[in-house]
């Protein structure tokens, strides 16, 4: 067993909760995710200041309801405002009429205690596939470290404390800017889809190369293919994250598991691409067997609610820092363990259509943004595409 395994040990998959045989499916709910961030750290929060977070929604809907988290902060969260509107043209504007209050068992206001999440009552607004929604969140005082999502890949808002600014459908008063966001964690839609997928991952997920403000992420690329089908798509991913491991980039992906993934409104399966931080962090993972052992333990708590997990293989990164012919050979094996010990429900196979032929531990030079590891626009549309559809509905 290697490093990472003993650290892990036997008692971490005694604590995640194996099962080892698939629940009952889920039953039919209104609701469907339609947009998520994971929670990634915190920052300093501005008193008394309205955060105005842009979010893009897979799939439309004629109610909301919104996720507002305090999971990483260290004191209870005092929500003075939370509004949802549309978004007009391409700053903070809203669209005359439609900004709605959220409340929270009938509450405009409402406190959230630190380490915890807090989900809205439905709100009455008829909202679009693929559109732009403006979440306002006011907090009227310091309520500690605010916790967020640190690579956003969008411009949201913010408008300084003083008076309360969240219900403003005009932007005119939110003079700063942010690439983050802010509280809100995830949009659910009511109507009549047939479920949602999360893709849950690091920063590949993450939307890292992509566009900035395009929603070029592959999960974003996904959402396109899944729309016909009345099918939400939630990106988990989280810059920096690990398999096994918390470090930088959040809470382990066996720890996050659940209020990330599993928990979500609608979920129906989970398409998991985690492990290159395993692989080139610190510590170093190099026994493939500690994948083996986290993957099925992941598979087994989503089969315990019904839910079907799709694994995608690790892409390559020579050329990255870090690289070395030691990890490659940790890849090649994490990735013929997900090829052939059918851990999965389903693979994807990421690595097969985004290397390079001539070169196969690197990237094809089409798909790479410039630092051999993350992917362009046209790399993140080739992930989107290696995903049989049929395997996710």
């Amino acid at each position: 067993m290697g490093k990472v395994g003993r650290i892990l040990g036997a008692a971490l998959l005694i604590a995640m909760g194996t099962t080892g045989r698939a629940g009952a499916a889920p039953g039919p709910s209104p609701w469907t995710g339609s947009w998520e961030a994971a929670p990634s750290g915190t920052a300093p929060e501005v008193p008394g200041a309205a955060y105005r977070n842009v979010v893009h929604l897979s799939v439309g809907g004629s109610a909301v309801r919104i996720h507002v988290s305090n999971r990483l902060g260290s004191a209870p969260l005092r929500l003075g405002a939370v509004t949802v509107a549309l978004r007009r043209g391409t700053g903070a504007d809203a669209v005359p009429g439609s900004m709605r209050a959220a409340t929270f068992d009938g509450a405009g206001t409402a406190i959230v205690p630190a380490g915890q999440d807090l989900v809205s009552d439905p709100v009455p607004l008829a909202v679009p596939d693929a559109a732009d929604l403006l979440v306002t969140v006011q907090t009227p005082g310091d309520s500690g470290p605010a916790t967020y999502h640190r690579v956003a890949l969008q411009t949201s808002y913010l408008a300084g404390a003083g008076a309360g600014r969240a219900a403003d459908e005009h932007g005119d008063a939110y003079t700063g800017t942010t690439g983050n966001w802010y509280y809100v964690t995830g949009v659910d839609v009511r109507g009549p889809h047939r479920g949602t997928v999360v893709a849950f991952g690091d920063s590949l997920t993450d939307g890292n190369g992509s566009s900035f403000g395009a929603n070029h992420r592959w999960p974003d690329r996904l959402a396109e293919r899944l729309r016909p089908l009345r099918t939400g798509v939630l990106n988990a991913g989280i810059s920096g994250n690990r398999l096994l491991l918390d470090s930088t980039g959040g809470p382990a992906a066996l720890n996050r598991l659940d209020a990330d993934g599993l928990r979500r409104a609608g979920v129906r399966t989970v398409v998991l691409l985690e492990g290159i931080n395993d692989i080139k962090g610190t510590p170093e993972a190099t026994d493939p067997d500690d994948f083996l052992r986290a993957y099925r333990t992941i598979v087994d708590r989503a089969h315990a609610r019904g839910i079907r997990v799709v694994g995608a293989t690790l892409t390559p990164y020579q050329g990255f820092s870090g690289w070395t012919d030691a990890r490659e050979a940790v890849r090649q094996q994490v990735n013929a363990l997900i090829r052939t010990r059918h851990v999965f429900d389903a693979y994807a196979d990421f690595d097969a259509v985004v290397r390079d032929p001539e070169r196969p531990t690197r990237i094809r030079p089409g798909y790479d943004p410039g630092d051999h590891l993350h992917f362009n626009d046209a790399g993140m549309r080739a992930l989107a595409d290696a995903v049989n559809l049929a395997d996710l509905v």
